[in-house]
């Protein structure tokens, strides 16, 4: 009888750890409904649709139902971005958003706009602090804080795959997406092609389409092309193509699993918001990758626009300054200027490739240049003024012409330890003696399909040829003074090139000779790398444009 009542306790006990078990599960998501989610890749299993919950306020006590979060990716420094669901949309108004996490806790959210490729509004968040020790990470969800939402309800996931946990950027992923002209696929996918210079072949990858709301496979291709973050892929079937933009596409290696993605496909979309507005097409585009460079920008364009350059596309990559206000303040004085969210870390490769791949009808020429580095020649010197000819006459080239590559002059601090609030080209005036790099104005027809560039230069389609030319120049004005300066150390753009504060690759180019692994300013940093005296540039603005123009509306 002992016995009989120990095996009893024992079975009493077995049962009520497992049912505390399965409700642990339950409530972190790793069980739902009896559907045990094994990956967030495509697996051809069908997805149990979730349920409805009340939304969890924690701190935030007014908040709105906005839309379901479909996709979370985990950047560096505890960054989060969400992209919401194709068929959602943004909080109505100038309501502050919030990232309501699954344990509770928020924090402000950004808003970054529309994705150019997909259209999908995009969000940046901080993780707060308790949600960093949640294991697995979920989305949190994107909530308006200035409305009632008392009785709201959340759709935990409306995007097919495992859609509240998150993605993290520090593995492979595909993150996005556009058709081009020809109806091709461009994929955009990190972790394949890792080091610089080696490409897997083409052969190796396929291109896989798949519902999105049932993760089921509708398309397996071969891709058509491979080069560093881009992959060319055919369009699926016109039968696979969805009635609602669900259809989501990823990249997978021969014998291995599918990248988790959070990229659609949608074929009546074009890659480029400004191509919408059907644009006259312009001669000469400037292409550059931008964060937190509202101060510098109306001296930039304004200097451009005066020699020749028609249009300004900038890839913001995530500024939290007052980029949106000065891009409207050159809009409203009739300079065409339009900002494409890009809020990958490290793309710049990959950004510029999307930018020569969905701008041929916009542009012929673009002068692929950042906006410290202003196009020259000292044949300009002894104009009365600025002429529109003057960047024209760059690419006044020979049809198989392809590529135009410009020297650069890297100029110095120049004595000075604080910005020059008259603007870069007045206050820097020094520069080394010799031609540091190049840069390239490329013509968008003769880039090779692949879309290979190294930043400074793109592959050529066959028949097409480089060309230097020797009598313009680029003034970079890179070494600014020390507040400035210091701000390349939170992170390099560039894919391949690494952050100042990894001690790795310690003899390459990219970086600062003199410079540690720390933002500490070395000594004599405001006289460093003045070689030359040279105020060209600066006497010639001086003469063309009244005082101030270049810096003030």
């Amino acid at each position: 009888m002992q016995a009989r009542r120990r095996h009893v306790r024992a079975c009493r006990v077995v049962v009520a750890a497992l049912t505390l078990l399965t409700t642990l599960l339950f409530l972190t998501g790793v069980v739902t409904r009896g559907f045990i989610r094994t990956s967030g890749t495509p697996s051809g299993k069908l997805f149990v649709p979730p349920r409805r919950l009340p939304l969890s306020l924690g701190a935030v006590r007014e908040a709105t139902r906005a839309a379901p979060p479909a996709d979370a990716v985990l950047l560096p420094d505890w960054e989060v971005l969400v992209v919401l669901h194709p068929n959602a949309s943004a909080p109505a108004g100038d309501n502050a958003t919030v990232c309501e996490f699954r344990g509770g806790a928020s924090s402000p959210a950004r808003a970054l706009g529309r994705l150019p490729s997909s259209g999908r509004h995009a969000y940046m968040c901080a993780m707060p602090e308790p949600e960093r020790r949640r294991q697995p990470l979920h989305a949190p969800w994107i909530v308006a804080s200035s409305a009632a939402a008392k009785d709201a309800v959340v759709d935990r996931g409306s995007a097919g795959r495992s859609p509240n946990l998150m993605l993290k950027w520090s593995g492979r992923l595909v993150y996005d997406s556009v058709v081009v002209d020809g109806g091709d696929v461009l994929v955009f996918a990190k972790g394949v092609n890792p080091r610089q210079g080696v490409n897997r072949a083409a052969s190796d990858v396929r291109c896989v389409y798949y519902r999105g709301s049932t993760d089921v496979v509708v398309a397996s291709l071969p891709a058509a092309t491979s080069a560093q973050q881009v992959f060319r892929c055919p369009s699926p079937p016109a039968t696979a193509e969805p009635a609602t933009p669900e259809l989501r596409v990823t990249v997978t290696i021969v014998g291995e699993q599918p990248i988790p993605s959070l990229a659609t496909y949608s074929p009546a979309r074009s890659g480029s918001s400004a191509a919408a507005e059907k644009k006259r097409r312009r001669k000469i585009c400037a292409c550059t990758m931008v964060r937190d460079v509202g101060k510098f920008l109306r001296e930039w364009v304004v200097y451009h626009a005066a020699v020749g350059v028609e249009r300004f596309l900038l890839y913001d990559n995530g500024s939290e300054d007052d980029l949106a206000e000065q891009v409207r303040r050159l809009r409203s004085e009739g300079l065409d200027v339009s900002t494409l969210a890009w809020p990958w870390p490290k793309t710049q490769e990959a950004g510029f490739s999307h930018g020569a791949a969905v701008h041929r009808d916009l542009c012929e020429w673009v002068a692929f240049i950042d906006v410290d580095e202003f196009i020259f020649s000292p044949r300009w010197a002894k104009s009365g003024e600025p002429a529109k000819s003057m960047v024209r006459s760059i690419v006044s080239v020979r049809p198989e012409v392809g590529q135009v590559w410009v020297g650069c002059m890297d100029f110095c601090p120049s004595g000075r330890s604080t910005h020059p609030a008259q603007g870069v080209t007045q206050g820097y005036t020094g520069r080394r003696r010799a031609v540091e790099r190049h840069k390239s104005l490329l013509r968008l027809d003769a880039v090779d399909p692949s879309l290979l560039n190294s930043v400074h230069h793109f592959a050529l389609r066959p028949g097409a040829r480089a060309e230097w030319n020797r009598w313009a120049r680029v003034n970079h004005y890179k070494y600014q003074a020390w507040d400035q300066f210091r701000l390349k150390f939170r992170r390099r753009v560039s894919t391949y090139v690494s952050d100042w504060t990894a001690r790795v690759n310690l003899q390459s180019k990219d970086r600062t000779p003199g410079l540690g692994f720390d933002a500490v300013e070395p000594p004599g940093w405001a006289h460093k790398f003045c070689e030359v005296n040279d105020t060209l540039l600066r006497d010639v603005t001086r003469r063309w444009f009244a005082a101030g123009q270049l810096l003030l509306p």
